[in-house]
């Protein structure tokens, strides 16, 4: 049992909800992105693959190139679990899809491929938006680059490889970056240095999506360093996950959502 994760929860539960108040623009974002719930048809159509991969029977040795897993003490995993674990909740993908289409992002970069929900959600927000997604596990990326087929999706580009090696060379070809989403290597170190990496090629209004702020310790120390950071303009916990925004003309905002 995770007592860190426990804890932390606990804490979060007792902090203040935030009620954007200060800027029209964030207020705007709450309303059309955070709290809309229109049901977009996309989506019955990434839960029937979900349900597909739920009932997967297929099992496999995967790649684990980053902070390894609190819930397997092996690299054996089947379909299923991995959905069930590792891949973007139905609430956290749906949010990202109403990101991409509210901002319209010209590019976004996932670091986590997994079976490929979160790109699916992310890539459907916008099909003008280009998605470039790494996975470190060959299998895996398999899996995912069926996902994309299945649907016909022609916006998303993978990267099979380590994190260290793949993200520089994206970020040396691509001119901006409008969106990252950070989902692996859940390591302090780690989180940091792929942030550093990619802020100079951050666009002016540029989102960063942070995976698992709570996953350990160390987690929760980048997650504060980066909001803390001065080129972050907003920043909001929402436990699972974090955002932040670099817009440089808005007043400095933090704010704990209350999600779970």
């Amino acid at each position: 049992m995770n007592w860190y994760l426990i804890k932390s929860y606990l804490r979060y539960r007792l902090k203040t909800k935030y009620r954007p108040k200060n800027s029209s623009f964030i207020s705007d974002v709450f309303d059309r992105v955070v709290w809309e719930t229109y049901p977009y048809y996309n989506f019955t159509a990434i839960s029937k693959i979900r349900t597909a991969l739920l009932r997967s029977k297929q099992k496999f040795e995967i790649t684990d190139l980053g902070a390894g897993s609190k819930k397997f003490k092996n690299n054996k995993r089947s379909v299923r679990h991995l959905v069930k674990y590792n891949a973007s909740s139905k609430k956290q993908g749906e949010l990202l899809f109403r990101m991409v289409a509210y901002f319209k992002p010209k590019t976004i970069i996932e670091l986590g491929t997994s079976l490929g929900l979160g790109t699916l959600y992310l890539a459907m927000g916008n099909p003008s938006t280009r998605v470039h997604t790494i996975e470190g596990c060959p299998e895996i990326a398999k899996i995912a680059e069926r996902n994309f087929k299945a649907e016909g999706i022609g916006n998303v580009t993978q990267h099979v490889g380590s994190f260290k090696n793949e993200l520089p060379k994206l970020i040396h070809v691509l001119p901006a970056l409008d969106m990252v989403y950070f989902d692996g290597h859940h390591d302090y170190m780690a989180t940091l240095m792929y942030f550093n990496m990619c802020l100079p090629k951050a666009s002016e209004s540029a989102l960063f999506i942070f995976d698992d702020i709570y996953w350990s310790a160390g987690m929760t120390k980048a997650w504060n360093q980066i909001i803390g950071h001065p080129s972050v303009a907003a920043s909001f916990d929402f436990f699972d996950f974090g955002i932040v925004i670099l817009k440089k003309d808005m007043e400095k905002i933090h704010g704990v959502v209350k999600w779970s």
